[in-house]
């Protein structure tokens, strides 16, 4: 069944949204999280600061529905993989899913990233979007391995590894672009950073536990 197709009134909303998440964004990972104001936001996005609050409860609202999406696209790409895969590298693609997504947009994305990794209340915020994560993806890894999830430990803990390879990435990746270099140029230990090395390389340190599915219900 086809999805709806949205309204005008929607497809300006959503315009609208974009347009200030984008502005908010660029802003923020440029000047850094305190110096930036709701007000310049609104400025900068051309509408006015009554508009902003329409759709975001404040400027931190904007990067956790940053995270938000991050995390729908990481569950709904493993919900995609085939049954056969193991879960290592059904893991392996949901998470390079939210990876691709970001360094497909190297400018803003890195700075964004390294905003959220730096700024302890943003930081506070994705852990505990990471949280909520685990226990999203969880419930999918249950499902595709006949598992409970509530349970059994494998769902949980696997989770916990993939989303713990995921933050090392990001925080190799966004650390790399703070050094001076380009690309992915200038790595944490001084040579290049190549995200989708990085990613690979992450899964198969953990890749042996991923795919040693014991029950352990009691």
């Amino acid at each position: 069944m086809s999805p709806p197709v949205p309204t005008l009134a929607q497809r300006k909303r959503q315009l609208v949204a974009d347009e200030l998440t984008s502005c908010a964004l660029d802003l923020l990972a440029e000047r850094g999280f305190e110096a930036v104001t709701v007000d310049e936001i609104a400025t900068a996005a051309g509408v006015s600061k009554r508009t902003f609050f329409r759709y975001f409860a404040s400027k931190e609202d904007v990067v956790v529905q940053f995270l938000t999406a991050l995390g729908a696209a990481m569950r709904e790409e493993l919900a995609r993989r085939p049954a056969s895969e193991a879960p290592s590298v059904a893991l392996r693609h949901a998470v390079w899913r939210c990876v691709e997504d970001c360094a497909g947009h190297e400018g803003r994305a890195r700075k964004v990233v390294r905003l959220i990794l730096t700024t302890p209340a943003l930081l506070a915020r994705f852990l505990e979007r990471q949280a909520q994560w685990r226990d999203e993806l969880a419930v999918e890894l249950a499902g595709r391995l006949g598992l409970d999830a509530v349970r059994e430990l494998y769902p949980r803990l696997a989770a916990d590894m993939a989303l713990s390879a995921f933050h090392e990435v990001l925080q190799r990746w966004s650390a790399a672009g703070s050094r001076g270099g380009t690309g992915d140029g200038g790595g944490a230990g001084g040579g290049a950073v190549d995200i989708a090395v990085l990613t690979d390389d992450c899964f198969a340190v953990i890749a042996p536990a991923l795919d040693a599915v014991v029950r352990t219900g009691v």
